[in-house]
C-alpha cells in the first residue's frame, strides 16, 4: 500500500500543502479502484518515539567509497564514523528494522558531502520500494524529516550530489510510533539446542559416548518413517575407540571450524544389516565436518538418497557398499578428502563434488565427478565416468561450530567459481561468521507465527531436530538470511499452505531440512523467488543445500510441486525430491504429486539432483542458461495402466523436460530408470525431452529398465534405443545433439 505522506523538514517546508493534496488524491484513487480505504498514520495521531530503532540493525548500500566507510557506520550510534558512497549518481543506503514499523521520523546527519536532492523510501520486503517523501533538498548537517509511512526497510536514495564527492552520512536514525505487524514481544536470539542435540567433548569417556551412540542407533536403525530426530555433535579434540553407527534421521558432525579440528579414531558406519544387506533404503542421515581414522583402514558409508557426506577427512579408504556387496543406490560427497581409495562396488550411481580422493575403483551405471582432485579420467560409458575439471559456481553449506571461547557460531562459506578440491585445502574455509545470537533457535513446539516473527525481526533460523507443523507459510524476505536445520528437522505444511517462500533477494541460504507434504494438497513446498522474479543475483546467489522433499511414506501427503525456483542464479546443491513408492499413505491417488522441480529462473545451477516417482514430468526447466551436473531418477512405479499415464498422445512423461522456448542449457551425467511394477507393459516414450538446438547440450545420458519391468523407448527425444529386458543393461547416449 502506498504510504500517505506528511513531510516536515527543519530546512525545507515550502510546498507542504501541495504534497498533502497530492497524497489525498492518491488515496481517493486507490479507494475508487480497490474499494478499500487504506489506513493512514500521521505523526500527531500518536507520539513519535525518540529511540533510534535503526541503530545496530542490518544495513547495506549501493556502494562504499572504501572499506573504512561501510553502510553499517551510519547505524552504529557513533558520530565519528560514517558511510560514504562512490562518486556518482544515484546511490542508496538502507536499513532493515526487523519488522514492519510505523515510521514517523528520519534524521540524517550529513557530512559536508551531502545530497542536493534525495528521497526516503520504504519497503515491506527489501525488493519493492515506495516513496515515503517527494524529492527533498538536502543540507549539510542534521536534517530531520517528519513523515508517515509503514515499512520494514527504510532507504535514503540520493539523486544528485551537492559536491564532487559521494554521499556521506555520519548517522541515519529512524523513529517510530511503536508497534509493528508481529503482534508479540521481541524474540531473543541464541539459546540452547534442545534435547535432541547430543554434544560430546574430549573430556567424556569413550564408554559413555559409545553408550549414547548405541542407544540412538538402536532406536533409529530401522526407524524409517518415525518422528525421532537427532544431531550428534563433537566439540574440537580427539576421540578414540568409537564406532558411530548412523541410522535414520541422524546427523553426526564436528564442531570445529575445519574438519581436522575433530578427529575420531574409530569408524562412522552405515551398513544395511537391518534390511538384509540391501542399502537401497538407507535414506536421511548425514556426516559432516570431522576427520575419521578407520580402525581397519577403510570406513563404510553404504547409503542411498538424502545421505550427504560433507567436509569429511577420511584418513584411509572409503567403502560405499554394504557388507556382502548387496544392492546400493546412492549417493553424494562434497568438500571431502579421502586419503585412500573410494570403492563404490555395488553402488549404481554416485556424485562427488569439489573433493580430493586417492583413487576410485569402479562404476556401475553413472559415476559423476565435478571439481574432484584425483578423479578418474572422462570415459563414459566404459567405465561410466563423467568428469568435469571444475565446478562452475559453488558455495559450501553453512555449518555450526564452537569458537575458542566456547561460543556457538554459524559459518557461511564464501562463493567460489570454477572450483576444485576442498575449500579447506589451504587453511580455514573463507567465509563469514554469524554468532548464534543472530539466530532464532527453533524448537518443534514453535508456531509458524513465532518463526515468522523471528524472521521479521531480522533473525536467522536454526531448526533443532524434530517435526514442525506449519499453519502458515514461512516468509524469508531479508537478503543473506540463513535457514539451517540440524538432525533432519522436518517441516510439515498444514491446511495446504506453502511451507516456505523466499523473496527475490540476494544470498539466502536454505540448508539441512526435510519438507514433508501434509494431508491437504500444497501447491508448492518451497518457492524460491516470486513468480516473475527478474533480478540478477550473480554476485550473491541463493543456495539450496541438503534440502529434501517427501510426498507420502510417513503417511498420506500431497503437493503439486515440491520445489519451484524463480530467482535467477540460484544454486541447487543436493536435493532429493521423492514421491514415496513404499511406506504408509502410498498409492497412485493416495500421495499425488505432479512434479519434483520446476526451474523458471535463468542461470540456475544444479548439482546432485535426485528426483523420483512423480506422476508427470519429474523436472521442468524453463529458464535460460541452466546447468545440471548429475541427475538420478526413477519414473513412477505405480501407474495403474498405460491409459492412466499419458501426456496427450505421448506414452508417459519424460523424467527431465527442457522447455521448447529454451535456447541455452547444458547437462552432464543424467540417468533415468523405470520399474512399472503395477503394469510391466507400460512404456515411457523417452527419458529426456528437450528442444533440438545447438545451445541445448546433454553429455553422458542413460536409461535403464530395472529387471525388465517396463520400457523406456528412447533415451532423449527419438535418440537412443529402448531400455527393456531382464538383463538390466543401460542404454547410453554420449552426446546430444
Amino acid at each position: 500500500m502506498p504510504p500517505s505522506l506528511r513531510l516536515h523538514s527543519t530546512h525545507r517546508r515550502r510546498g507542504r500543502s501541495g504534497r498533502v493534496a497530492a497524497g489525498l488524491v492518491a488515496l481517493a484513487t486507490f479507494a475508487a479502484v480497490t474499494g478499500v480505504v487504506p489506513t493512514t498514520y500521521s505523526a500527531t495521531a500518536s507520539a513519535c518515539g525518540t529511540a533510534n530503532v535503526a541503530q545496530g540493525r542490518p544495513s547495506s548500500a549501493s556502494s562504499t567509497e572504501n572499506a573504512g566507510s561501510p553502510a553499517s557506520a551510519a547505524f552504529d550510534g557513533d558520530t565519528g564514523t560514517r558511510w560514504s558512497s562512490a562518486f556518482s549518481d544515484p546511490q542508496w543506503i538502507q536499513v532493515d528494522l526487523g519488522s514492519s514499523q510505523q515510521i514517523c521520523k528520519v534524521i540524517l546527519n550529513w557530512e559536508a558531502a551531502y545530497a542536493r536532492t534525495f528521497k526516503i523510501q520504504v519497503s515491506a520486503d527489501g525488493s519493492a520500494w515506495s516513496d515515503a517523501t517527494a524529492t527533498v533538498n538536502g543540507v549539510s548537517g542534521t536534517q530531520s524529516l517528519d513523515l508517515s509511512a509503514t515499512g520494514r526497510y527504510v532507504r535514503m536514495t540520493g539523486l544528485t550530489r551537492a559536491t564532487a564527492y559521494g554521499y556521506s552520512l555520519w548517522e541515519f536514525a529512524v523513529n517510530t510510533t511503536g508497534g509493528g505487524d508481529d503482534g508479540g514481544p521481541t524474540l531473543p536470539g541464541g539459546g540452547d539446542l534442545g534435547p535432541n542435540v547430543r554434544i560430546f567433548d574430549p573430556s567424556m569417556s569413550s564408554a559413555s559416548i559409545q553408550s549414547t551412540l548405541d542407544t540412538i542407533f538402536r532406536q533409529q536403525e530401522s526407524n524409517q518413517f518415525g518422528s525421532q530426530r537427532y544431531a550428534l555433535l563433537f566439540k574440537p579434540g580427539t576421540y578414540s575407540g568409537l564406532n558411530a553407527q548412523i541410522g535414520f534421521y541422524t546427523s553426526i558432525a564436528g564442531l570445529g571450524q575445519s574438519p581436522d579440528n575433530v578427529t575420531i579414531n574409530g569408524d562412522i558406519t552405515v551398513d544395511a544389516g537391518w534390511f538384509k544387506g540391501n542399502a537401497t533404503q538407507n535414506f536421511w542421515r548425514s556426516a559432516e565436518n570431522l576427520a575419521v581414522v578407520p580402525v581397519n583402514g577403510t570406513d563404510r558409508w553404504a547409503v542411498a538418497q538424502a545421505a550427504p557426506f560433507r567436509r569429511i577427512h577420511v584418513r584411509g579408504g572409503l567403502n560405499l557398499a554394504p557388507n556382502g556387496y548387496g544392492w546400493a543406490s546412492g549417493g553424494y560427497i562434497a568438500d571431502s578428502k579421502v586419503d585412500g581409495t573410494v570403492g563404490p562396488y555395488s553402488q549404481q550411481q554416485w556424485f562427488t563434488r569439489d573433493s580430493t580422493i586417492g583413487g576410485w575403483t569402479n562404476g556401475v551405471w553413472n559415476m559423476v565427478f565435478s571439481g574432484v582432485v584425483g578423479a578418474p579420467a572422462q570415459s563414459f560409458p566404459n567405465p561410466p565416468y563423467t568428469t568435469l575439471a571444475t565446478s562452475p559456481v559453488t558455495r559450501e553449506k553453512p555449518y555450526l561450530y564452537v569458537d575458542s571461547g566456547g561460543a556457538y557460531r554459524v559459518f557461511v562459506p564464501s562463493l567460489r567459481t570454477n572450483s576444485s578440491g576442498v575449500s579447506w585445502a589451504n587453511g580455514a574455509t573463507p567465509g563469514t561468521l554469524i554468532p548464534l545470537t543472530q539466530f532464532y533457535v527453533a524448537k518443534p513446539s514453535d508456531s509458524a507465527a513465532t518463526l515468522n516473527q523471528a524472521l521479521s525481526q531480522g533473525l536467522n533460523l536454526l531448526f533443532t531436530p524434530g517435526v514442525y507443523h506449519l499453519s502458515q507459510t514461512l516468509n524469508v524476505t531479508r537478503p543473506d538470511t540463513v535457514v539451517l536445520g540440524l538432525g533432519y528437522a522436518t517441516l510439515i505444511p498444514d491446511n495446504g499452505v506453502v511451507a516456505m517462500n523466499v523473496a527475490d533477494v540476494d544470498g539466502v541460504k536454505i540448508a539441512g531440512l526435510l519438507l514433508d507434504a501434509g494431508t491437504v494438497n500444497s501447491p508448492v513446498l518451497l518457492r524460491v523467488g516470486p513468480d516473475g522474479a527478474s533480478a540478477s543475483h550473480a554476485g550473491n546467489p541463493t543456495s539450496i543445500q541438503d534440502v529434501f522433499f517427501r510426498i507420502g511414506g510417513a503417511g498420506p501427503g500431497s503437493a503439486t510441486t515440491s520445489l519451484v525456483v524463480n530467482s535467477n542464479n540460484t544454486i541447487i546443491d543436493h536435493i532429493w525430491a521423492w514421491r514415496a513408492d513404499h511406506g504408509a499413505g502410498v498409492g497412485w491417488n493416495t500421495n499425488p504429486a505432479d512434479t519434483g522441480l520446476i526451474v523458471n529462473g535463468d542461470n540456475v545451477t544444479a548439482y546432485g539432483l535426485f528426483v523420483e516417482h512423480y506422476k508427470k514430468y519429474e523436472v521442468i526447466w524453463n529458464g535460460q542458461g541452466g546447468k545440471t551436473i548429475f541427475f538420478q531418477n526413477e519414473l513412477p512405479y505405480d501407474p495403474p495402466n498405460q491409459a492412466s499415464w499419458m501426456n496427450g498422445s505421448t506414452r508417459g512423461y519424460a523424467a527431465y523436460k527442457v522447455a521448447d522456448s529454451v535456447t541455452s542449457h547444458e547437462a552432464w551425467g543424467m540417468g533415468s530408470y523405470c520399474n512399472f511394477s503395477t503394469d510391466p507393459s507400460i512404456v515411457a516414450e523417452r527419458g529426456f525431452e528437450a528442444p533440438n538446438r545447438s545451445g541445448v547440450k546433454f553429455h553422458d545420458l542413460l536409461t535403464v529398465s530395472l529387471g525388465g519391468v517396463g520400457t523406456i523407448a528412447h533415451v532423449i527425444n527419438t535418440t537412443g534405443g529402448a531400455a527393456q529386458g531382464t538383463a538390466t543393461v543401460p542404454v547410453n547416449v554420449v552426446s546430444y545433439p
